[in-house]
């Protein structure tokens, strides 16, 4: 039997997606490529933006067409908030929610097992259950992309933001027990993966169910017995408080690259946000791991085109967010979701005026990441690679700069120093400076 699966959004999806994955292959499964025919298919959906669920329902179809006649299972965000559209979709068999994803892979597993039709109306076929309550669901991978593997650490959010619907789509914070980490992280490092990256929908939260901290987690994982690098998902600038910071730079693995949810550089619209940092936080946060670790580069998430941003408060952010001299940024166009506190704003952006700050937004970013690169132009750093193509080996330091260097062979998987040349198309170009190396050098 064949099954595909298509995953839409955040890295935790892509997780779950394929811990879901490897359940199938052990019960004898062929997981095959989206797109080719299958028996099952399972959508993990997102509901991050109205863009994204449409690409969502875009993918469904897709599935029915590419593979007609399959079981199909939808899940993921947008399961959870729009179950009933999906479940009235003709050839959707069942809807399931973010409580117990496992629960479509177990949809897939009965329908064949039993050989049963799949469920005839769109009620018996919406199956989410209240995230009220929501335990910690069990999970964990043995492989990943590459030479990177990611573990969900933590599920859920608390924070308010008025644009948010992840936090209704996600429920409230629960995390993996700190052993289980330890030994999914121990596994993956066994099997040869040399960057563990921990992921979740917050992060900074994780262990406030349990008693624990995010600091503590980080403590014990960077006492495994390994040359690896650990590299942290998105962070609450607000949690990047004074004490914290000196605890990531005793670590002798963490991987010196912070990913801010930056949102905004302007203090109104932060407020107007519901978000839990300013940019004075923001601005001490970033001087403060920079003044204990002083080769970290940042990355952060950037939303335009607010309710009630102003061209005023627009070019606030963008001079704020240039001062902080990022690798990178993503931009979002501010997207209503439904059931949020900023779909019903006044003075609502329009569509010309989202894309107009997201074109000048993006020629800050080039400048800033031809910045930064161009500041290690000079100097070498240890790059573990994870592709090649046409003689040219690609890789990233640990600050996550991309790093691209003339290679007859691949080099995955490979940890060599590499000496700056110049800066090209948003990477460094280098040359090895020497054989793979034995233990992780600081970056």
């Amino acid at each position: 039997m064949k099954i595909s699966f298509i995953t839409l959004g955040c890295k935790v999806n892509q997780y779950e997606s394929e811990a879901m994955a490897e359940v199938m292959a052990a019960h004898g499964w062929e997981i095959v490529p989206f797109g080719a025919r299958a028996d099952a298919v399972i959508v993990n959906t997102c509901a991050v933006t109205v863009e994204a669920e449409r690409k969502g329902r875009q993918m469904i179809h897709r599935a029915l067409k590419d593979s007609p006649g399959c079981f199909l299972a939808v899940t993921g965000c947008s399961a959870e908030l729009s179950a009933s559209a999906l479940a009235a979709i003709p050839g959707v068999a069942v809807v399931v929610g973010n409580r117990r994803k496992m629960a479509a892979v177990e949809a897939v597993l009965s329908h064949f097992d039993k050989k049963a039709s799949a469920p005839a109306d769109a009620c018996s076929k919406n199956r989410v259950v209240s995230l009220a309550g929501a335990p910690f669901e069990p999970m964990r991978i043995q492989k990943s992309e590459r030479t990177r593997a990611y573990i969900k650490i933590e599920d859920g959010c608390e924070s308010k933001c008025a644009y948010c619907a992840i936090r209704l789509a996600r429920g409230g914070i629960r995390s993996k027990p700190v052993e289980e980490v330890l030994t999914e992280a121990q596994g993956l490092l066994d099997a040869g993966y040399r960057e563990i990256v921990l992921t979740g929908i917050e992060i900074s939260a994780y262990g406030k169910d349990l008693g624990y901290g995010l600091a503590d987690l980080l403590a014990r994982l960077d006492a495994l017995p390994f040359s690896f690098r650990l590299r942290l998902g998105s962070l609450d600038p607000a949690f990047l408080k004074p004490p914290i910071i000196a605890s990531l730079a005793s670590l002798s693995h963490l991987a010196h690259h912070f990913h801010l949810s930056l949102q905004s550089g302007c203090d109104k619209t932060l407020a107007a946000m519901r978000r839990t940092s300013n940019t004075t936080m923001i601005k001490r946060a970033v001087e403060g791991i920079r003044a204990t670790m002083p080769d970290a580069a940042f990355t952060a998430d950037v939303i335009v085109g607010f309710p009630g941003e102003s061209e005023a408060d627009f070019e606030e952010s963008a001079a704020f967010i240039a001062s902080l001299n990022l690798l990178d940024f993503h931009i979002f166009a501010f997207s209503p979701r439904p059931d949020t506190e900023a779909a019903a704003m006044p003075n609502q952006c329009g569509g010309s005026i989202k894309a107009a700050r997201e074109k000048k937004l993006a020629a800050l970013r080039a400048a800033s990441t031809a910045k930064v690169l161009a500041s290690w132009v000079g100097k070498a750093l240890p790059v573990l690679f994870e592709s090649w193509a046409d003689g040219v080996a690609i890789g990233h330091t640990a600050n996550f700069m991309e790093v691209a260097v003339p290679s007859p062979a691949p080099l995955d998987n490979a940890l060599l120093s590499v000496f700056f040349l110049s800066v090209s198309k948003g990477r460094l170009i280098g040359r090895l400076e020497e054989k793979e190396k034995k233990e992780k050098s600081p970056a």
